[in-house]
Parts: structure tokens; sequence; C-alpha cells
């Protein structure tokens, strides 16, 4: 039976920086406006966090009853490695889904914003189906595009549509967070490409190669930089966002100069990091736009 800091660990908390990020830009841009309802803003970080711990408990439950999860180099599987049963940590992931539901639902009648009903159910569907179901989508390459779409644009814009009108500054934030933890996943699929591709699970990583994978990850933090860019249109002081970009050098360098395996653990790490305070940053630079 797995112990407590094994469960902690399964549901992967190096992962909630990506969970975090586009509440804090969403809540950033919707100050820009002059509209922050705090009380939303927590209640959009903890229906995140639930769905990221979700999706993780998820993805352990649904790798690991495949058999995909056999031989790791990355952190532990619950399922894979047999330290908890298969029942347990699906039931973990679908009580974490309910407590987003049930949070997402309580935000959505406190704003009013019922478009989001609907969305927060794709949302949740779309968390399970990753790796879940007969045909996952991120055994077809699709991962990067549900996690750009629902932890960039839906999270950041959805956070902010709770409490104002969308603006620009909402949309570069939300594309830039989105590449940014697409580029997490691309980093973790590039590590995987060894593994992934004996047990069938192709992966972007997989289809692309290990070449162009890596330059797509480069890629996917270089919009990061073209989106703070822009959002500096809107307050100059989004450009605090730049502040991060030390950063994210190591990562850039292992990934570009040929880490692979267990050499880009630290790459995950550090992205996560990079993205939670890129993030920070532009949201105080934007929120900063509405003072100055």
């Amino acid at each position: 039976m797995a112990t407590l800091a094994q469960w902690i660990e399964g549901a992967r908390p190096r992962t909630l920086p990506a969970a975090i990020s586009p509440i804090l830009i969403g809540s950033g841009a919707a100050y820009q406006t002059g509209h922050i309802v705090w009380g939303y803003v927590v209640l959009a970080a903890l229906v995140a966090l639930a769905l990221q711990v979700g999706v993780n408990y998820a993805n352990d439950y649904s790798d690991g009853v495949r058999g995909t999860d056999e031989v790791r180099v990355g952190p532990i599987r619950l399922v894979g490695q047999r330290l908890a049963a298969p029942t347990s940590v699906k039931t973990a992931a679908f009580a974490a889904f309910a407590v987003a539901g049930v949070l997402g639902i309580t935000l959505i009648v406190l704003s009013g914003l019922w478009v989001m009903l609907p969305i927060g159910a794709l949302a949740i569907l779309a968390a399970w189906y990753y790796t879940g179901g007969r045909r996952p989508y991120g055994y077809l390459g699709l991962g990067e595009v549900f996690v750009f779409v629902f932890f960039g644009l839906v999270a950041t814009l959805g956070t902010m549509a709770t409490m104002t009108t969308l603006t620009a500054a909402g949309w570069w934030g939300a594309i830039g967070v989105g590449s940014v933890t697409s580029a997490i996943l691309v980093a973790n699929n590039l590590r995987d490409i060894p593994t992934d591709s004996v047990t069938g699970k192709r992966t972007l990583a997989v289809r692309l190669g290990d070449k162009r994978t890596r330059a797509l990850y480069v890629a996917l933090v270089a919009v990061a930089c073209v989106m703070t860019a822009l959002a500096a249109l809107t307050s100059v002081y989004a450009l605090l966002a730049l502040l991060a970009a030390p950063l994210i050098a190591r990562p850039i360098r292992d990934v570009a100069g040929g880490a692979t395996g267990r050499d880009l653990i630290p790459t995950l790490a550090g992205t996560g990091v990079f993205e939670l305070a890129w993030a920070a940053l532009l949201a105080v630079g934007l929120a900063l736009g509405y003072h100055f």
C-alpha cells in the first residue's frame, strides 16, 4: 500500500505551477481593467489545482493499467510500480475531478458566467480522455493541444471573464502561458521517447522525433517572450516578466544540448519554476498598468 508521501508524489506537485500560472495572469489582466474579485481568484485557483491533480492521477491510472509505465525514468507511478491498487488511484482521480466540478459550479453561479458550465465539463472530460478511454488522444500526439487550450486559453480567459470583459492583454497572456505549459509536456515526452516508442504511445514527441521535438520546446518558450512584448503594448510594466528569463536559460541549454533520460528531469522542474515566475511577474506588470 502506498504511503502518504508516495500519494503526494503521485499527485506530481511539481506540475502545480502549470495550474496556478494561468490564474495569476487572468487575475492580473482583470485587475488591469479595474475589476478584481479576490474570492473568484481563490476559487479559480482551487479549481485549477484540483483539475491538475485529477489529470495526474488519471494519467497514472490509465498508463498503469495499459502497462506503459512499467519502465520509467521520471517520478514514481502508483499503478505502474504497483504501489497502489488501480481502483484506488482511479477513485482519487475522480474525487479530484468532483472537487474541481463543485468549486467550478460555485464560481459559475457566483459570477453568472454560465457559458463556463459546458466548457468546464469539457475540461474534465478532456482531462480523463487524455490517457483514458479506448482511444486516448494523448497517445495520438494531441496532448499539447489539450494543454494549450485548457491550461492556457480556458484557464486564463475563464478566470478573467468571471470578473470583467476580455482584453488583448488577457489573450496575449493566455497564449503565452499555454505555450509554456505545452513546453513542459513537450520536455516530458521528449524524455520518454525511448519508452513510449516501445509501448506504442504515439505522443507528439514520438511523431516528431528527437531533433524536431527539441526545436518545438525552444519555439514554445520563445512564444511566451513574444506575448510578453505584445502585452507590454497595453502596460509597459508587463516587461517585468522578462526578469524570469534567466530561469529558463539552463532548461533551454539542456534541451538544445541533447540532454536525455534523467538529465531532462531538472528541465521539467526548471520550466515549471520559470512559468510560475514569468506568470507572476506578468500579472504584476499588468496590474500596475491600472495604476500608472
